[in-house]
């Protein structure tokens, strides 16, 4: 799947994170995502069967992470700086971008590093972690329950990057206006000649009303297609019988 350039520049820093299991899922969710760039922060030990264990194919995301005693290092060689939080405090930032905008921003930006950082399971970023990064994103989250697990809130994030970075967008295509016409005449003259309309101007509202559908359903090619075949055996069927009765 093509994408452009930019994944290659975006660096997961993770700072002191306290359970190698973490670690190995934050790992999965990077590469399912085409981001393979990870720095660990802090002098932890982590238990390498409990890492690769739940990186499952991503171990290699694992083995080529880089290791910093501090964050400032982790940094330092970033053109972009953004610490993934939602709290806010006096001396932490004042406004966040969401994770949409993030992608926004950082597929504008000139060549170099792009480091977004995640900080502990139990507490994220301290407030001077926090201000050691240029900008925050925050991922919105239900006031009942906001808190989401770190692999999760990396899943997240780097699935909005992903996506934005994709050359050729996934997901459905609705079908024009034009088109939803079309197969609304299509449609109705398959019922025409299964001899379905009955009254003065039935046919022609009730293509209308077919045309309207289609397009209220805002359904794909795909769909269209196997939508006008329901019709054409319908129509096949009825003439078979008729013939044969």
């Amino acid at each position: 799947m093509e994408t452009d350039g930019y994944l290659e520049r975006i660096r997961i820093v993770l700072v002191d994170t306290q359970d190698g299991a973490n670690i190995g899922s934050v790992c999965r969710a990077m590469k399912t995502m085409g981001i393979t760039d990870l720095a660990i922060v802090g002098d932890r030990k982590y238990d390498e069967d409990r890492v690769r264990t739940l990186a499952l194919h991503a171990s290699d995301v694992w083995e080529n992470a880089k290791r910093f005693p501090t964050l400032s290092e982790a940094l330092s060689d970033s053109i972009f700086t953004v610490g993934a939080t939602r709290r806010r405090g006096k001396f932490r930032k004042l406004s966040a971008y969401s994770p949409e905008q993030l992608s926004e921003k950082v597929s504008a930006l000139p060549e170099g590093r792009i480091s977004i950082v995640f900080g502990r399971e139990s507490d994220g970023l301290r407030d001077d972690e926090v201000q050691q990064c240029a900008a925050i994103v925050t991922i919105p989250t239900s006031d009942a329950f906001p808190s989401l697990n770190l692999s999760q809130a990396v899943q997240i994030i780097c699935y909005v990057l992903f996506n934005s970075a994709l050359v050729y967008k996934q997901g459905m295509v609705p079908v024009s206006h034009e088109k939803a016409r079309e197969s609304a005449e299509e449609i109705s003259s398959h019922l025409q000649k299964m001899g379905y309309y009955k009254l003065a101007d039935e046919e022609k509202w009730t293509q209308q009303l077919i045309g309207d559908i289609i397009e209220r359903a805002a359904l794909s090619g795909e769909e269209l297609r196997r939508f006008e075949k329901i019709f054409r055996k319908a129509e096949l069927i009825a003439l078979h019988k008729k013939d044969n009765s």
